[in-house]
């Protein structure tokens, strides 16, 4: 059977990738999870995948076949094809005794056989809200904000555990061992086409931030899944473990995924959520997208704070945010209006919403996010006043009396209102609401019937 050349710039890519040696590439997809899945081909074999996709068992893969209507295949989008910086063609890290083992990857769509996309990809659901977004008139922008810890291996093997790499805190310098581990990541990351914009030590023993440029909400989420794999797979060359879970240390801070976004105007050319009119700089679409997510943000928590463990990271003292509430100064909000930089103008506005952390699959937390924001600007939902007082000082009548709610406070509860969500339900859609909400309550039902070793340590002798 004879392959259709691709399109010149792909079959440019493609002879460039040959003239660097890549050898492999790998066809990258994301189950609902969030985690990265990919099958590898050789190069000779993309033009052929690109014409008519590469096929496998969607089966095998969390939440997305039953085993008979299984047969699934990936579409290369080769806007996000990239050669992997630490297996390069060439070079001694690139090559092995029988040749080269320069790869590339790709971010790849998933479609059904009947050349229809997958409406349980997840990257296709963040698709469709942007798709809303824009015949609306806008494009959503945003940046997140992704918190790690790195953890040396023990000494006994090199097992995973909570053993951080440092006891540095917040922009320490000379207790910092990360500075070059660091560098090493900020390397790869722009070797992928990520424009990093700032990398630095964060409160807790062990725990970093890295910046990349704010972008389009596709573009940003294939870069926070390239962002994920790439640092593990760098803090690995170190001998070290890089970790997403949101908590994985009692009594200091957790790792949050802080994400700003706003919307740009497509007809005025200018960011719609900009008023310089406006106390806070915000326009009206601005406030109705805050209220939005706002209302929304009980029904799609299960969707941002995705495990058990997110909910140990969700309480009153470690900057992460419980209260349904706005401001400027106040990081126990929600939602946080950050200042635009000294010389930049109000085009800079955009809203910071805290609650996601790191181990959420982008694709599904920001089309939860973006379709809470639309639906207020839908149905011009009135913003309340920001709260810039501490929140986690005020007793429960104080937070009753101003009518201040709280996120959820388990996994458990926060499917509950998932599912009770007409909203994120449908910005989820059918196939990956229910394999979703199965998966997260098998979970929690096997959290809540464990007997941990605190329960042990606390009740054993004493009853």
């Amino acid at each position: 059977m004879s392959v259709a050349l691709p399109e010149p710039e792909t079959k440019e890519r493609i002879e460039r990738a040959k003239e660097n040696n890549v050898r492999f590439v790998q066809l990258q997809f994301t189950d609902i999870m969030g985690i990265v899945k990919s099958v590898t081909i050789p190069l000779h074999q993309l033009a052929g995948s690109i014409e008519h996709g590469t096929w496998f068992d969607g089966s095998s893969i969390e939440g997305f076949m039953r085993i008979a209507e299984s047969d699934q295949y990936l579409k290369p989008d080769m806007d996000t094809f990239a050669e992997i910086p630490w297996q390069p063609g060439h070079g001694t890290l690139g090559s092995g005794p029988l040749g080269s083992r320069g790869t590339a990857r790709v971010i790849c769509d998933v479609y059904t056989p009947k050349g229809e996309p997958f409406a349980g990809d997840p990257r296709y659901v963040l698709k469709r809200q942007l798709e809303r977004a824009r015949k609306l008139g806008y494009i959503w922008n945003t940046g997140p904000e992704l918190e790690f810890f790195l953890f040396r291996r023990d000494d006994n093997g090199g097992d995973i555990k909570p053993l951080p790499h440092d006891q540095a805190g917040y922009f320490d310098f000379s207790t910092d061992l990360a500075q070059e581990v660091r560098q090493d990541m900020v390397n790869a990351l722009e070797a992928f086409g990520i424009r990093v914009e700032a990398a630095h030590h964060e409160v807790a023993p062990g725990q970093h931030e890295i910046d990349f440029e704010y972008a389009d909400g596709l573009r940003t989420a294939d870069n926070a899944d390239t962002f994920k794999f790439t640092l593990k797979a760098i803090a690995q060359l170190h001998c070290l473990y890089a970790t997403f879970m949101p908590k994985p240390i009692f009594g200091i801070n957790g790792s949050g995924m802080h994400t700003h976004q706003s919307l740009f105007s497509i007809s005025q050319e200018r960011n719609a959520f900009a008023d310089a009119d406006n106390k806070y700089g915000l326009s009206d679409v601005a406030r109705s997208y805050m209220a939005g997510i706002l209302a929304h943000a009980r029904g799609m928590c299960a969707v941002l704070a995705p495990l058990v463990n997110s909910y140990k990271r969700l309480v009153p003292g470690y900057e992460a945010p419980t209260y349904l509430t706005w401001g400027r100064i106040n990081r126990s909000a929600l939602i946080r209006v950050p200042k635009a930089s000294p010389g930049r103008s109000v085009e800079a506005t955009r809203v910071e919403v805290r609650c996601p952390d790191p181990s959420s699959n982008t694709y599904l937390a920001f089309a939860a996010m973006l379709a809470a924001g639309l639906d207020g600007i839908d149905k011009k939902m009135e913003l309340g006043e920001p709260v810039e007082e501490s929140l986690f000082e005020m007793d429960p009548a104080t937070l009753a009396k101003k009518g201040i709610r709280e996120l959820p406070g388990t996994l458990g509860e926060a499917i509950d209102e998932l599912e009770k969500d007409e909203v994120i339900c449908a910005a989820l859609g059918e196939h990956v609401l229910s394999r979703y909400v199965e998966a997260k309550r098998s979970e929690w039902d096997e959290y809540r019937t464990q007997v941990t070793s605190w329960e042990v340590d606390r009740y054993l002798d004493a009853f």
